[in-house]
């Protein structure tokens, strides 16, 4: 029900799945794991696959830690955003790879969920489109030294707030790996 005009199709959005960002990440191989499902799903399917790639001064292109983890490969027809924003949306062409795939929807999973994960969920409900999280395809690191609640209790609360955000026009919610639709 996005609010975006002739947008009627879905796309998997694959945030930071990298070498970096996953070092230490609470149930890596597990996320990793549903989130190559997701990946085979969507290709037989023929959904979109928008893979999203982050790089900062500690975390430069190029660099071993900027790559995508080994387990998942890209296919050259998928497109990879560049940004170096926690929102996807900022600063990069997510919105013009989704305008011309008429993607309004978004199965969104990656990492770190309480940055930028947490980030583009947002961004994409202020910018129009639905957006759905994959409670069991996200992950984060341990931050509870400066204050943070451990990791599964981060997890366990983005997938809650998350399965009952609403705005106008929008939906969001949260499912299981098995239970992701497409359509």
């Amino acid at each position: 029900m996005t609010t975006l005009t002739d947008r009627p199709h879905t796309a998997l959005v694959v945030l930071d799945v990298q070498n970096d960002v996953m070092a230490g990440t609470h149930n890596r191989g597990g996320v990793i794991a549903n989130i190559a499902v997701l990946v085979d799903k969507a290709r037989a399917e023929n959904v979109p696959i928008v893979w999203v790639q982050h790089s900062a001064d500690h975390m430069p292109r190029g660099s071993h830690g900027w790559l995508y983890v080994p387990e998942l490969t890209q296919q050259a027809s998928e497109p990879v955003v560049h940004k170096r924003y926690p929102d996807a949306f900022e600063d990069t062409d997510l919105e013009a790879v989704l305008a011309e795939r008429r993607v309004g929807r978004l199965i969104v999973t990656g990492a770190q969920t309480d940055e930028c994960l947490r980030s583009t969920l947002h961004g994409a409900i202020v910018r129009g489109y639905d957006a759905t999280l994959v409670g069991d395809a996200h992950t984060t690191e341990d931050l509870s030294q400066w204050g943070a609640p451990a990791p599964d209790k981060v997890i366990d609360h983005t997938n809650l707030y998350w399965q009952h955000h609403t705005a106008p026009g929008r939906r969001a919610g949260t499912v299981s790996t098995g239970s992701v639709n497409f359509d």
